[in-house]
């Protein structure tokens, strides 16, 4: 029985951490995009909407999706890490794309959207459980 609860938790954090995660991105498509058209440079508007997509998801995440699991003490070191994660899952997405569509493959852009979409949410999921909010 004990097992069941364990894992209708990690379903429900999953569940809830997709959902920030749509979220947080469907955000930063919203700021990037008028921002990198109208008013600054694209890469500028890259580091502006990455910064307020990650400060909303990391107080979306702690208080709902990881919401009573572990420790969570808002402190510097829980939000290093939980910047850190979202950086490994941008550096994971620039290599898949780079290896899909650059010298290896020259794959069609979208090829990197698989792993993006099937690997990267996985990874920074098990990472924010176990190492940021755990």
């Amino acid at each position: 029985m004990k097992n069941e609860g364990a894992m209708t938790t990690l379903a429900g954090q999953l569940v809830r951490f997709g959902l920030v995660g749509l979220f947080s991105t469907a955000l930063y498509a919203v700021i990037y995009w008028p921002l990198a058209t109208y008013v600054v440079h694209p890469v500028v508007a890259v580091v502006l909407a990455f910064a307020v997509a990650v400060g909303v998801g990391y107080v979306l995440h702690s208080r709902w999706s990881f919401k009573g699991h572990g420790k969570d003490e808002g402190s510097a070191a829980t939000q290093s890490r939980f910047i850190l994660v979202q950086s490994v899952g941008m550096v994971l997405n620039m290599a898949f794309t780079w290896v899909l569509t650059g010298p290896f493959f020259h794959g069609p852009t979208w090829w990197p959207l698989v792993p993006a979409v099937l690997v990267t949410p996985f990874a920074t999921f098990a990472l924010n459980r176990w190492w940021v909010f755990g």
